[in-house]
């Protein structure tokens, strides 16, 4: 069995990026709400509570049971966690005249502290919390300040119990990857031996014994995930999968047949299922984008379906879900809201009476694709950017046609092709931490792009003529998950030299304008 380490979650919204953090360090790790604890048994070599948006001191804070835990095994306290442990175990937290939001500065206090070991005596830390922990229990001794809090990390005399009134997993904190470290790999004692490699040997023998010689089916999409898990099963079980490619008519320019031809040259055994024409066919004159996703939906069930039937003996339906969808999708009862009902964490058995394997339920989006690149996918394949699961029906606002989807393959087509045209060696970066240091093109530096289509028109002069077209929005945005997203500072070279040519070559295109927005507000998609 994987040693692990748990992390109860409050609901904070850096909880999947505590999970990340230790995955880096080659920890493997769980995330739980605080109410659904799980067993713990002698693989579990350590817990972390989480943040929560809650106060100690409200009615509906989260009443964590410590019973087991605390004091019997390494504990990590982070935000909310620290104040609850200060309050239920005999110290005092108030809500405080002296909040701290964002950066401040960390004084260790306690330097030969396992927590803080090899932490620079003076270094930044992100704060984001409105109760202060005033007085700490009288077995905890303070191991750091900040100039406004006094308690801002402790410890528990006597037990391996620490807590950080701050967020070490978040990149504001600069020695936060060494604490998180400090805890995992010497205070918990994990080995750091979860890597892409033994997750693939793993996974491969559970496969073998889960699904034994039945046939399995699997949706594929063309994007990362089912990529990575069709191969995954596929040096499982070998010709007992059966892939199902639908085109549902919404996808990019030469997207069927160019995913079509990679999938056969990586052995697997896919079939193509054509639906173009059912789908353009519901689809017309349809504009609100929940009917537009319904629609989509239903189809795609329907379609699925009706080839799965032609398979025999199929006893399993294999699905793409990755953590961030069982997380977001679990939700907190009264704390953290539902983030999205992911189309991969349920809807197609109930039709198809098929059980379900999920070979990469545990991983994060990354983690898909560092397992996908030891799986020897090409980077074509693996590095390629999230794609909406409704295409680019929700890329166009409003109604779809073949003429505007004619459009907005051809821009995109051309955003695309020049993203990966652009050397990013040429550019000067503000920091070391700028997303594009590492990368060699503006494709590999995005998390994701796309063009959207707008459903206005806009007066316009080309050559001696005046027009009357459609304008488009570029998108393009840095991320890790999604959850949270920042757009992209292109280089004005390349947005000019992106808009002459799609203004020139797009026939229906006199406009292209550049979204700014962040998430939140707003969100990835327009739709």
């Amino acid at each position: 069995m994987t040693e692990k380490i748990i992390i109860l979650d409050s609901g904070s919204q850096f909880t999947q990026l505590i999970g990340r953090r230790l995955r880096e360090l080659n920890v493997y790790c769980e995330i739980y709400p605080y109410n659904k604890i799980p067993q713990i048994d002698e693989n579990v070599k350590g817990v972390i509570l989480s943040g929560s948006p809650c106060s100690v001191k409200d009615t509906n804070a989260p009443q964590i049971n410590l019973e087991g835990i605390k004091g019997k095994m390494p504990l990590l306290g982070i935000c909310y966690g620290a104040q609850y442990l200060a309050y239920k175990f005999g110290g005092e937290v108030a809500n405080s005249n002296t909040r701290e939001y964002g950066r401040a500065k960390l004084n260790v206090t306690a330097p030969d502290c396992p927590l803080l070991k090899g932490v620079a005596a003076t270094s930044q830390v992100w704060m984001s919390h409105g109760d202060t922990i005033v007085r700490l229990p009288e077995n905890a001794k303070i191991i750091a300040s900040t100039q406004d809090v006094e308690n801002a990390a402790y410890q528990i005399a006597g037990e391996e119990t620490y807590a950080v009134q701050f967020h070490p997993e978040v990149f504001h904190t600069v020695e936060g990857s060494k604490i998180l470290s400090n805890f995992a790999l010497n205070i918990c004692r994990c080995k750091g031996e979860w890597t892409p490699a033994s997750f693939i040997e793993t996974t491969i023998k559970e496969l073998q014994e889960k699904v034994g010689d039945d046939q399995v089916i699997l949706g594929l999409s063309g994007g990362v995930d089912s990529t990575v898990a069709a191969v995954l099963l596929h040096k499982a079980i070998g010709h007992n999968l059966t892939c199902i490619f639908v085109n549902n008519g919404l996808l990019r320019k030469n997207e069927y047949e160019d995913v079509m031809a990679s999938y056969q040259d990586m052995g697997l055994n896919v079939i193509g299922a054509d639906a173009s024409k059912e789908f353009l066919g519901e689809l017309a004159g349809i504009t609100d984008p929940e009917g537009k996703r319904k629609i989509i939906g239903r189809l795609f069930v329907e379609t699925f379906d009706k080839y799965a039937k032609t398979i025999q003996n199929a006893r399993w339906l294999a699905q793409g879900t990755i953590y961030p969808d069982v997380i977001e999708s679990a939700g907190i009862d009264g704390i953290a809201s539902k983030i999205k009902s992911h189309h991969n964490v349920g809807g197609l058995p109930e039709k198809m009476n098929l059980k379900i394997v999920e070979p990469l339920r545990m991983l994060f989006k990354d983690e898909v694709r560092r397992v996908g690149r030891e799986l020897g996918i090409k980077e074509e394949l693996v590095g390629r950017h999230p794609f909406p699961g409704p295409s680019l029906a929700i890329r166009i606002i409003g109604d779809i046609t073949e003429d505007k989807l004619r459009i907005l393959r051809e821009a995109d087509d051309i955003y695309i092709r020049k993203m990966r045209a652009y050397n990013c060696s040429e550019m000067n970066f503000p920091s070391a931490a700028d997303p594009r240091v590492k990368a060699k093109n503006l494709y590999e530096a995005v998390w994701q792009a796309g063009v959207i289509l707008l459903p206005i028109k806009s007066v316009g002069v080309m050559g001696d003529e005046r027009t009357y077209e459609n304008p488009v929005a570029l998108r393009a945005v840095v991320s890790t998950d999604a959850m949270t997203a920042d757009w992209f500072h292109f280089p004005y070279d390349f947005l000019a030299d992106v808009s002459n040519e799609i203004i020139n070559k797009v026939k229906g295109i006199n406009r292209v304008v550049y979204d700014i927005s962040s998430k939140p507000p707003a969100t990835i998609e327009w739709e």
